[in-house]
């Protein structure tokens, strides 16, 4: 990727990275014999949607609009899940469903009979808490005490209702197949005998497979051993592994000022606004020609985001050289749980949406105007 001919700012998708990722995904679901589906809450750029069909059927919705955009993009009906359903899309949402996943027993009861009224099948299943999860940080554990996503063993009924044809969890975060190994451990304790009632088990997403070092003939081995054990269909829904690692985001500096001996670059894309999960999870992004300062670093400089939020920015990294207003920043692995929570708070315009394509071309998928900000409010 030439990074010179790209303007900022820009999210920039790599075709031939995503395509790797892509072939990896599809070497663990043809060995191990299950499905591989994207979840579009962490990859929804429908634009890359052609390459990533290719090697995956089908893609998993949270909401009316993402079913449909399922159904338009993926040109399939989606895996559906959401802690409720609301009455006055659910007959729409059914049209753009095979697949619907109830979070309670409540809400199950109260919709499935709507299922029934499809014109075409729609399997039914129940989101579980396997009451285990490794995940350290609270935001990101469905099985946190109290947790509002999935039902308990204690609250699950001797039998399955009728109507229940699968069993859904998610409790993993950017995993590994131990995680994975562990979790699995802790449903069969749990929820043994009815996954023998089951037609499939979804084991939701977080199986960050395309991260290096990541053990897939383990992975594959695991799979095999469950799909087979209970005789069921076993899908995954992972959302970073996808796009992980396949694009970057191009940002400017636009200024440098310095307060009490701190220097900081402003650049012209915002923490808070364009890369919201480094303040949410939090985690450093990684950044070209950049590196974490130590006690011998002399050209240190906080990155401050371009809105008025006092808390948008990242600490100082080191450059290794004197910053230039207009040098070019790039942020490596921006493509995953960014473009699908970005916002235009404060008015921040996103970054044009682009692809650099395996003929080594930039490709401008979409810029964003006033009109966008505009039409968002009223």
């Amino acid at each position: 990727m030439d990074y010179s001919k790209i303007p900022s700012p820009a999210f920039v998708l790599d075709e031939k990275l995503l395509r790797q990722n892509l072939q990896l995904i599809n070497r663990v679901q043809n060995e191990a014999g299950i499905e591989i589906i994207l979840a579009f809450k962490g990859f929804a750029m429908w634009s890359a949607f052609p390459m990533v069909r290719e090697y995956l059927s089908g893609a998993t919705a949270s909401s009316l609009n993402e079913a449909r955009l399922c159904f338009e993009e993926m040109k399939t009906r989606a895996h559906v899940y959401s802690p409720v359903y609301f009455e006055n899309e659910f007959p729409e949402l059914m049209a753009y469903t095979k697949h619907i996943v109830f979070n309670s027993f409540n809400q199950f009861n109260r919709f499935y009979s709507e299922t029934q009224k499809a014109d075409h099948p729609v399997s039914c299943g129940i989101r579980v808490n396997p009451e285990y999860s490794d995940v350290e940080t609270d935001l990101y554990n469905p099985s946190a005490a109290g947790s509002r996503l999935g039902v308990g063993s204690d609250e699950f009924p001797d039998e399955l209702p009728a109507g229940i044809e699968g069993i859904h969890f998610h409790v993993l975060c950017e995993s590994d197949s131990y995680s994975l190994e562990k979790v699995l451990q802790n449903l069969e304790t749990k929820f043994g005998k009815y996954l023998l009632q089951v037609k499939w088990v979804n084991m939701g997403g977080g199986h960050l497979m395309t991260r290096k070092g990541y053990n897939h003939d383990h992975l594959i081995q695991l799979l095999q051993n469950f799909r087979k054990k209970y005789d069921v269909k076993v899908i995954l829904e992972p959302g970073s592994a996808i796009a992980w690692d396949t694009g970057v985001l191009v940002s400017k500096v636009m200024d440098i000022v310095e307060h009490k001996g701190i220097k900081t670059a402003i650049l012209n894309v915002s923490f808070t606004a364009h890369m919201p999960d480094t303040l949410e999870m939090p985690y450093r992004p990684r950044i070209i020609g950049a590196k974490d300062p130590n006690e011998k670093s002399k050209y240190l400089y906080r990155l401050g985001g371009v809105s008025c939020l006092a808390g948008d920015f990242m600490e100082a990294y080191d450059f290794g050289h004197e910053l230039q207003i207009g040098e070019q920043v790039v942020f490596l692995d921006m493509i995953h749980y960014t473009m699908v929570k970005t916002t235009m708070f404060n008015g921040v315009n996103h970054p044009a949406i682009t692809i650099w394509t395996e003929n080594d071309e930039l490709k401008v998928v979409r810029k964003f105007y006033y009109e966008d900000f505009k039409g968002r409010l009223s």
